[in-house]
């Protein structure tokens, strides 16, 4: 039980695709990180680029997502606002309406100010890299983590066309289901796989910040108290030091006369304090 436990955990951790059942594909670890600022700066210059076309972040602002990002407002407004009378104090919405979105997709696209929340970071990450050529769908592109997805592969130009690779099998229930095996690049795209990741993992880290903007202000003032603490307890050790030397340094007397300097007249001191 426990090799088996120990071979299961390796091909979780193994790199590429991976089909678990019926369950859907084995998660990539996005490795997502807002401590890479210039990731997510990228990330949003990716969004708003390709995604911001049909999906809006609703509950955010353009002014917030630059003051969090530190990118000026001068350059947000320049490389991140887009559209007729539209301020960098606006929700980062689209102008596609719900009813032409169903009426073009079948579907109206998602918000997507909190999918990080919902999905994951894995879980986008993967989607974002899992597009492939499928001629029976409406767009021309299928997606392994989200079948049938109404989204079309919006990216294809930075990674290229994939084909996905599947054979029948029987499941345990004897049901025939079609089991994947792995991507085909069909055309190279202006990127190399590496560099797509690279993509992938910016739009990725930008959405995990988009689904909770606080977490940056709670990474700054977690490491001010970090700090706090530390010189709390430098300062604290060196007061200990000081009060214990003067403890440990104080003389021990058994008698009031040990107090006396050995060359005092004793029997004068007593006199004079009983007078």
């Amino acid at each position: 039980m426990r090799k088996l436990l120990i071979v299961l955990l390796l091909l979780g951790a193994a790199p590429g695709f991976a089909y678990a059942a019926e369950e859907g594909p084995v998660l990539q670890d996005a490795h997502s990180s807002l401590e890479n600022m210039a990731s997510v700066q990228r990330g949003a210059k990716y969004f708003v680029n390709y995604c911001m076309g049909c999906h809006s972040l609703q509950y955010q602002r353009y002014k917030r997502t630059a003051a969090d990002l530190r990118i000026p407002p001068d350059l947000a407004t320049k490389y991140l606002v887009f559209g007729t009378g539209v301020k960098l104090t606006d929700m980062m919405d689209n102008a596609m309406s719900s009813s032409s979105a169903k009426g073009w997709f079948g579907v109206a696209p998602p918000d997507l100010s909190v999918i990080a929340r919902q999905r994951g970071a894995n879980w986008i990450y993967t989607y974002l890299k899992s597009f492939y050529l499928d001629p029976s769908r409406p767009t021309g592109a299928n997606n392994l983590v989200l079948p049938n997805s109404a989204m079309p592969d919006v990216l294809w130009q930075l990674q290229g066309l994939q084909t996905a690779s599947f054979k029948t099998v029987k499941n345990e229930n004897g049901e025939t289901v079609q089991q994947f095996e792995g991507f085909k690049q069909a055309a190279p795209g202006a990127l190399t796989p590496e560099q797509f990741n690279g993509v992938a993992r910016d739009i990725t880290n930008f959405l995990v910040y988009v689904g909770e903007p606080s977490q940056l202000q709670r990474s700054d003032v977690g490491w001010a108290a970090i700090v706090f603490i530390l010189v709390l307890i430098a300062l604290t050790y060196v007061l200990k030091r000081d009060v214990w030397r003067d403890v440990h340094g104080k003389p021990h007397y058994h008698s009031e006369d040990d107090r006396l300097p050995p060359d005092a007249d004793r029997d004068s001191l007593r006199s004079r304090e009983s007078g």
